[in-house]
């Protein structure tokens, strides 16, 4: 799910997806704000997909566990408020689209914090 939103990002950006239907519908046709705050979300969701990675395949020392497992939960809290975000969102489609989307990644994330 994490890849499919990094390519959503990436589809916002070369301007296949309309920025209405993304922030709030606040963007309104400011380029350069779209830019910055795309590559943000996709800087972070890239972050997001190797922290998975590194969790899941266990690609750590055991003295970096704690470290990961801090950064999975970041990941859980981040998805709520997003959720939350897309609740408040004055835009229906990303209201109805990404709302679930945001709730199925963080309870992903929190199967994935709570793993031993």
């Amino acid at each position: 799910m994490l890849i499919l939103l990094s390519i959503f990002h990436v589809l916002v950006l070369v301007g296949v997806i309309p920025s209405d239907f993304i922030w709030g519908g606040q963007i309104d046709g400011n380029i350069k704000n779209l830019y910055t705050l795309e590559i943000i979300s996709l800087a972070v969701t890239i972050m997001f997909i190797f922290i998975t990675i590194i969790k899941n395949r266990s690609l750590i020392s055991e003295k970096n566990v704690k470290l990961i497992n801090i950064f999975v939960w970041v990941i859980f809290a981040y998805m709520l408020l997003n959720t939350l975000g897309n609740l408040a969102s004055g835009v229906s489609t990303e209201k109805l689209i990404f709302t679930p989307i945001s709730l199925l990644i963080a309870f992903f994330s929190l199967r994935l914090a709570l793993e031993k």
